[in-house]
């Protein structure tokens, strides 16, 4: 029962065994290799249009050096005051930016809006050479509460975008998630809405350790292979990145894995939320799900094995909140353990396995 994080799951089979076909002979390295060749090509081909793409081994490293790409040491990002790039990479937007400001933004889902960047930027216009002129909103898809963009609402943010005259970025650690959420193609959520760079996720999804930068205009790529170089992670066995990422996509097995991490998480969901006690306090659009519960039945859980994180309480609700997350491993037994667990912790009937067996 470990719904801690899809970062916890092993990676999938496919992908190890490609690693183990590609550990065969030699090949070119520091990406010369065939095998990167052919995993830029079929992100061309998913996407619809001529991009580069870099593979590098982190999320992290995805973001910051992609972001280092597009704003200035004095510039500054647009972000939801929860992203990834804001709680939890330790300051190295800020330290591959050379400086760039975070410029943070509250929702409540997760999301933010155009009307705010409208606000950010006015603001910034305003105080003139005394504040901080972001260069680069950036958004998360799924973003942190589990809530998906619209194509719709990517656009719109795109559009704000263009007004200011910003790059748009798109942490898509989940993107794989997101998109079969929705049913769209892969361009209608990114460059078709006007996202700019794509930090394209994969180790959340079955990876072992393997993300890709990925430029649709390839312009705007200028200096990232230095940056890229200078920031650790020009793989001189760039082959067994790419081997990663080429089973990831052959025959749509990334998205066959999110969807399967979706629907988990879908059986999860509505499983808790027949429960009396619980509330889902986030639509559950990707492979997330938010929940409020006591905090007796929180720990009670967590005491009989169910791994999963306290979250930070959704405004407007009392109780504590628990993330819970599934991922292409997740099994179905998993879901119902969890919720036979649930329903008899919140029936009051026991208070723990462990306390039973005292």
């Amino acid at each position: 029962m470990n719904f801690a994080s899809d970062n916890t799951a092993p990676a999938s089979p496919e992908i190890l065994a490609a690693l183990s076909a590609v550990n065969v002979g030699g090949l070119a390295s520091y990406g010369a290799d065939p095998i990167t060749a052919r995993v830029q090509a079929r992100l061309a081909e998913i996407f619809g249009r001529p991009l580069v793409a870099y593979p590098v081994a982190t999320g992290t490293a995805a973001n910051v050096l992609a972001l280092a790409t597009l704003v200035r040491p004095f510039g500054g990002v647009v972000c939801h005051e929860e992203a990834h790039i804001a709680t939890d990479e330790c300051g190295a937007p800020e330290f591959y930016t050379g400086g760039a400001k975070l410029v943070t933004l509250p929702a409540t889902d997760g999301k933010i809006t155009p009307d705010q960047i409208d606000a950010v930027m006015a603001r910034a216009h305003d105080h003139g050479v005394h504040h901080v002129m972001p260069e680069a909103v950036s958004i998360t898809q799924a973003s942190e509460w589990g809530t998906v963009y619209s194509p719709t609402e990517v656009a719109a943010i795109g559009a704000a975008c263009r007004r200011h005259g910003l790059k748009l970025h798109m942490d898509g650690a989940r993107f794989a998630n997101a998109l079969v959420s929705i049913g769209c193609s892969a361009a209608d959520l990114t460059w078709r809405a006007g996202v700019d760079v794509l930090s394209f996720g994969a180790t959340k999804n079955g990876a072992l350790a393997a993300e890709a930068v990925v430029f649709f205009d390839p312009a705007l790529a200028d200096g990232f292979e230095r940056r890229r170089k200078r920031g650790g992670q020009l793989w001189s066995k760039m082959r067994f990145l790419s081997a990663q990422l080429e089973a990831y996509l052959a025959g749509d097995l990334w998205l066959h894995n999110a969807a399967h991490a979706n629907r988990m998480a879908t059986r999860l969901a509505a499983g808790l939320a027949a429960l009396p006690k619980l509330e889902i306090v986030q639509p559950v659009q990707a492979n997330e799900v938010f929940a409020s519960m006591p905090p007796t039945l929180s720990a009670a859980l967590q005491a009989d094995g169910a791994q999963f994180y306290d979250w930070i309480p959704v405004q407007g609700t009392a109780a504590p909140v628990a993330r819970l997350v599934t991922a292409f491993s997740t099994t179905e037994a998993e879901v119902e353990a969890f919720l036979a667990l649930t329903r008899t912790l919140s029936a009051g009937r026991v208070s723990s396995q462990k306390d039973h067996a005292v």
